[in-house]
């Protein structure tokens, strides 16, 4: 418990900071101050491979009631960069928990700050928005300038290119739960646990291939259809994975993308993409569907959006397309649909394994579209 006691500060790239204490590992850690509104699932948002090189402040006060266990990691580490949080748990309690938070994050290297005032601090990044920023615990914490300069020396997110950081090395297979339906290949931008499982309860065999896969990679596994996952950073740096999108979209094989994959594909269809002032992150995020007026409550991670306008249509090179969803918080867009060729995508989450669960029958809309193409 003493590494509870080391003092900590957050340093913002404005020159801000926060003081506080040691919450997990002591060290350094530099990436993207960005938070969080979820008031569950910080297990499922600590693993996420989207959330790679970033610092994510949890606006929930109380965090680690439910500590850490073995099973609803979403991936096979902690990605994010730092963590913030104001008033971790003592000691955790549930029946599931094997250890705390703070000694996990502390067993992977880490480096977090506790006692922050987030209230203040998600009003600072709602106003200027997210920014680079460190967290630092130990010695030399008086050295705000050293400190302040090394924040200001790390990359920017805007440019930069992390999806080959977090794809699979190398191909495995998740297969169907009973019999199999589909055969479905997902190119891993930053893949989720839970997807492929969400798509083998619907007698799916999904296929995860690695980001560097060429289009004779994707066919070779005669996929019924394509998934485009989740993953992290700015969506301009992926030509490979846009020039293999237009591949498959030119071949007419149905294809389902989220978050990051919804970027591709639209970038794909020729739309730009730009930087989001603070983006959306959360488990309480709506978004509406143009077509039936239906408000989804859901999970969402990122900071990049496609450019368009709610409903809109446009031509691209394979014909007619549409913002098919978007958030009535501010009109960004939410979805993108193909209206010529079998295609759409999400900028949400509907795998989401802590909720909420909304959205989860677009899996079986892709199922439906698998289908179509089959008899087709």
């Amino acid at each position: 418990m003493s590494r509870q006691r080391t003092a900590a500060v957050l340093v913002l790239e404005d020159g801000r900071v926060f003081r506080g204490v040691a919450f997990g590992a002591v060290g350094r850690s530099l990436g993207e101050a960005v938070f969080n509104t979820g008031m569950t699932g910080y297990q499922e948002t600590l693993t996420d491979p989207s959330y790679h090189r970033q610092i994510v402040v949890q606006t929930a006060p109380q965090i680690g009631n439910t500590g850490w266990n073995d099973e609803d990691d979403e991936s096979a580490k902690i990605w994010v960069a730092g963590y913030v949080v104001r008033d971790p748990a003592r000691v955790p309690s549930n029946w599931r928990s094997t250890r705390s938070l703070d000694s996990e994050l502390d067993r992977q290297g880490v480096v977090g700050i506790a006692g922050v005032d987030t209230r203040t601090l998600t009003r600072h990044l709602r106003e200027r928005g997210a920014m680079r920023a460190g967290v630092f615990s130990g010695d030399a914490l008086t050295d705000e300038a050293g400190m302040l300069a090394q924040v200001r020396e790390s990359p920017q997110m805007a440019g930069a290119d992390l999806a080959g950081d977090v794809t699979t090395p190398n191909p495995y297979v998740v297969p169907s739960a009973g019999e199999r339906r589909f055969r479905v290949a997902a190119l891993d931008l930053g893949i989720k646990s839970n997807t492929p499982r969400m798509m083998a309860a619907r007698g799916i065999e999904v296929h995860v291939l690695p980001l560097s896969s060429t289009i004779d990679d994707l066919l070779a596994v005669e996929p019924d259809g394509v998934f485009l996952s989740n993953g992290p950073g700015d969506p301009a740096t992926t030509a490979h994975a846009t020039a293999l999108t237009r591949a498959v979209l030119e071949r007419r094989v149905p294809l389902f993308g989220i978050c990051f994959g919804n970027q591709i594909l639209g970038r794909a269809l020729g739309r730009d993409t730009y930087k989001m002032r603070y983006g959306h992150r959360g488990i309480n995020i709506p978004v509406i569907d143009v077509a039936t007026g239906r408000v989804a409550i859901t999970a969402q991670n990122h900071g990049f959006a496609l450019e368009g306008e709610p409903g809109e249509r446009f031509d691209s090179d394979f014909g007619q397309a549409m913002i098919s969803h978007y958030c009535p918080n501010d009109n960004t867009v939410e979805g993108v649909r193909c209206l010529e060729v079998p295609a759409f995508s999400v900028q949400y989450h509907p795998e989401a394994a802590a909720g909420p669960h909304d959205a989860a029958p677009l899996f079986d809309e892709f199922c439906d579209l698998m289908e179509k193409g089959r008899n087709a």
